[in-house]
């Protein structure tokens, strides 16, 4: 392939977002040759747009589901590594499996405390000589980056272990799931595409689960009719959100919520992201429709004994 010099000329804002910010939604719309840039018989630059509204709004109601996920792991970890290593276990090296790693996240850990304006480490600074603030507080300013990088580095045993049990999830596992999670935060916090894309980092499966789970890992390929792994698309994430928020909120929303948006928008093709064949009567998504219906029976009850 001979190359030659970009002469592209730059495009203004309107001209930048209705197209490089839609190019990858109309992409499976246009006909073959792509690059002639041609609708198919039937497909219309509004369902490319529908298609780019519809991945905007996912990536807003993961943002929501992941933050209470965030809170849960801080807490979770500030409280067993302080129990069993004390107040101030961040600032003790011999916590965790490397020593290069351990100085590398310190620093940044650092730089987080340096930058934030938080009322409660003005009051310690004014209060105390210790250079380090107990770890629960210092974990308070942490990015969900680094919450996982310092549990990844955590040396292996029972305060490792104890943090994953917390979620029904060995320590391997759960080390997977939240580098994942972090990486499709950051994924929607950038505005990237989940819809029709597969996502560069692959979780763990894991083997036995606390609460209930999935069964079915292969997607069918629409066009090609091939399975394949749902490790690396955005309904595996969706998956391990839905699995921690259980053992966050056995009564979260987070059904309810999706299909609502799927509701919203009938063009989606959820193959497209990676959904499985009857995917809604998995044990892990019939368990959370139940317990949505146990929650609004016993709240009528409520009700009806409040009135009565």
């Amino acid at each position: 392939m001979n190359k030659r010099n970009y002469s592209k000329e730059p495009l203004t804002y309107q001209k930048q977002l209705s197209y490089y910010r839609l190019s990858g939604y109309w992409h499976t719309l246009l006909k073959e040759p792509k690059k002639e840039h041609i609708f198919k018989d039937g497909a219309t630059f509004n369902q490319a747009f529908k298609l780019y509204c519809f991945d905007r709004e996912l990536r807003l109601l993961l943002l929501n589901q992941i933050e209470k996920i965030e809170i849960s792991v801080r807490a979770a970890l500030a409280y067993e590594a302080s129990l069993n290593w004390g107040t101030f276990w961040l600032s003790e090296k011999d916590n965790f499996s490397s020593f290069s790693k351990y100085t590398s996240t310190v620093s940044k850990i650092f730089g987080e405390l340096k930058r934030s304006q938080e009322v409660f480490l003005e009051e310690f600074n004014n209060t105390y000589i210790d250079e380090f603030p107990p770890s629960w507080i210092t974990l308070e300013v942490c990015s969900f980056g680094n919450l996982s990088w310092v549990y990844s580095i955590i040396k292996p045993g029972m305060t490792k272990r104890n943090i994953a049990k917390t979620y029904g999830l060995n320590d391997k596992v759960f080390q997977s799931w939240l580098h994942s999670i972090v990486y499709l935060r950051n994924t929607c916090a950038h505005h990237s595409r989940l819809w029709n894309k597969k996502l560069a980092i692959k979780a763990e499966f894991p083997k036995k689960t606390k609460y209930p789970w999935i069964v079915n890992f292969e997607t069918i390929d629409s066009r090609t009719e091939d399975p394949s792994s749902i490790k690396n698309r955005t309904y595996f994430a969706i998956c391990m959100i839905q699995y921690l928020l259980q053992s966050i909120n056995p009564n979260n929303t987070f059904l309810e919520k999706l299909n609502i948006l799927f509701d919203k928008y009938p063009i989606i093709d959820k193959n497209a992201l990676g959904f499985t064949k009857n995917w809604e009567n998995e044990p892990m998504w019939v368990q959370s429709k139940l317990t949505k219906e146990k929650a609004e029976i016993k709240k009528k009850g409520f009700r009806y004994y409040v009135r009565n």
